[in-house]
């Protein structure tokens, strides 16, 4: 029997998730289906269980209900727990089981298919929200020298540096702290990762200047689309890349979770980046 997938979102129109699955199956032979399922915002839990009484098997969930996924979830994952948030629901023996997969997505998209290392390089992601909590954990597991979270309103970006304080040794050990975009002034970094919604919106980051290192990298989790951080990243001579391998690396890594094997990946962001 073909068995059920679907991801939740508001607006979910847009959502590519539909077709990176479909590409999956066919590569592994899985029977699986997957649909969009656009959600009220004080409807999440519901739509959840209805889909699961019709049947459903797991979900991906995107914004704006990562954080009532974690809520649901009556099993959460290492990464999900640092998180706080919820991007892949499975179900199955009356129980639903949260993960969070966009990390691991960042870094397989940084690490692998870009060539970009994280070990040893000043990293600064650009962001508090769930989005970048995603991240965190697995950009600390990477060893980078240090990790500055930075935000518009700085005492977000604090608290999430703070919400890691109780990390394994491995993770804690590395420097890591949060900031206001102004205190950014006079630093400079090896790898820039922009976690922020302005990319959607097309807005510009009020950021100093100076924050690409010589050599540097800057890294969009929007994609198809040359956001004004890309555009201030390369004036400044940084590489840039924008988030469609991170897109598809979550959603690989979701689907071994939900079917035990990986797909390949490189063919889904080939054949995604045609369509674009």
């Amino acid at each position: 029997m073909t068995d059920h997938y679907a991801v939740f979102g508001n607006p979910v129109a847009h959502s590519k998730s539909p077709r990176i699955h479909a590409l999956f199956a066919v590569q592994t032979g899985e029977d699986i289906s997957y649909e969009k399922i656009f959600v009220p915002i004080a409807g999440f839990a519901a739509a959840v269980s209805k889909f699961v009484a019709e049947g459903g098997r797991g979900a991906n969930v995107t914004v704006p209900f990562k954080e009532d996924a974690f809520n649901i979830a009556g099993h959460l994952s290492p990464c999900a727990q640092a998180a706080g948030a919820v991007n892949t629901l499975t179900f199955g023996n009356g129980e639903i089981a949260g993960d969070n997969t966009d990390g691991a997505g960042l870094v397989r998209d940084l690490v692998t298919n870009l060539g970009v290392p994280i070990k040893g390089q000043r990293v600064l992601l650009l962001g508090a929200g769930g989005a970048a909590r995603g991240a965190v954990l697995p950009l600390l597991l990477e060893q980078p020298a240090e990790l500055v979270i930075a935000n518009r309103t700085a005492e977000k970006a604090r608290r999430l540096a703070d919400a890691f304080a109780s990390l394994p040794a491995c993770a804690v050990s590395i420097k890591h702290t949060g900031c206001g975009f102004g205190e950014l002034a006079g630093r400079d970094y090896d790898l820039v990762i922009n976690a922020t919604s302005a990319g959607l919106n097309n807005a510009s980051l009020d950021l100093p200047a100076g924050i690409f290192a010589a050599g540097s990298f800057a890294y969009e989790m929007v994609y198809g689309r040359e956001s004004p951080f890309m555009t201030e990243a390369r004036r400044a001579g940084a590489s840039v890349a924008d988030g469609l391998g991170m897109l598809v690396e979550q959603a690989a890594e979701a689907f071994a979770i939900w079917r035990g094997i990986r797909p390949e990946t490189q063919p889904v962001l080939a054949q995604l980046r045609s369509e674009l």
